[in-house]
């Protein structure tokens, strides 16, 4: 099987997007040094509607669909994505055949004049894109207003800086890929705010007959990431995970041992339950699947009934 002569990464154009395809760009030309890469830089709809939250404009699947029609009329032979942001069931003819290693999964805090959540004042603003955020934020702070902030990185820290917002909660990952790593005040802890399914690791998504790209992007996956990932997203698909649910699962490796949390709530923080599981690393999707199975259990299904009935995308 020969090294195609060229490689086309289809990529949103965002800044951080930008960064994670160049990044995978940069590693497939270290290993493939003969191979020409290229980027095609795409416009999503995700990335077009800015004036709503993702949980009432239809989801995930916003910043996925162009980058998969370029896969799918040739313009493009791989696209590259965060993992939280893809979809748990993937529709044929697509799969993801690459789990890059993980950079740091949590959440964190940033803010011009304000050190942690815990030292807002009653009634301050903070901004989240996310319902797993809000309802964790509003649990563990019921003083504070949480408003929906939406837009990529740049624009969501130049609102915070416009006032708009007394702070913000962002995946940490893309500030320190984007060396914006002292616009951060504090790393939430997992125990106070889990994190997203994937939050953290970059993926790679190709159509599903090209066993040539496979075998030669099969160097970029971690193992470990790839265990973690299978966990997470098992207890996402169990529970519908989508941006209409306010769902978090976490999973962390210790030797040959994984340990997996989740949790579902509701958006206002006042309905929680959560769930945890440890076993062997070779049972990631078991272990995702039993976690999941405990939140259901636990009465899961009551909340996602009433989610679900309030968010049909408009």
């Amino acid at each position: 099987m020969s090294l195609p002569q060229r490689l086309v990464i289809a990529t949103r154009a965002s800044r951080l997007a930008l960064w994670q395809a160049e990044h995978v760009r940069d590693r497939l030309r270290t290993l493939y040094p003969a191979c020409a890469v290229e980027l095609l830089t795409l416009t999503t709809r995700g990335d077009q509607i800015l004036d709503r939250t993702l949980s009432k404009v239809g989801g995930k699947g916003l910043f996925v669909k162009e980058l998969e029609n370029a896969l799918l009329d040739g313009r493009a032979d791989l696209a590259v994505h965060c993992l939280k942001d893809m979809p748990v069931d993937l529709q044929a003819p697509f799969e993801l055949c690459a789990v890059l290693d993980r950079a740091d999964p949590r959440d964190a805090f940033v803010s011009n004049r304000h050190a942690t959540l815990a030292d807002l004042p009653a009634g301050a603003v903070v901004g989240t894109s996310s319902l797993r955020r809000e309802s964790q934020i509003r649990a563990r702070h019921p003083q504070l207003v949480v408003k929906p902030l939406r837009g990529n990185l740049d624009t969501r820290l130049a609102k915070l800086d416009r006032g708009e917002y007394d702070a913000i909660v962002l995946a940490a990952a893309g500030l320190y890929r984007l060396g914006l790593a002292d616009r951060i005040r504090g790393l939430l802890d997992p125990a106070d705010c889990l994190p997203a399914a994937g939050q953290g690791a970059l993926t790679i998504e190709i159509r599903d007959d090209r066993d040539d790209l496979r075998a030669w992007l099969a160097p970029l996956n971690d193992a470990g990431a790839t265990s973690i990932a299978l966990a997470e997203r098992a207890v996402s698909r169990r529970l519908g995970g989508s941006c209409q649910v306010p769902l978090a699962a976490y999973a962390e490796i210790e030797g040959d041992r994984l340990n997996v949390r989740a949790l579902v709530a509701s958006p206002d923080g006042t309905r929680m339950l959560r769930a945890e599981r440890s076993g062997p690393v070779v049972q990631a999707q078991a272990l995702g699947e039993a976690v999941a199975a405990e939140l259901f259990d636990a009465g899961a299904q009551a909340i996602l009934d009433e989610l679900l009935q309030d968010a049909a995308p408009e």
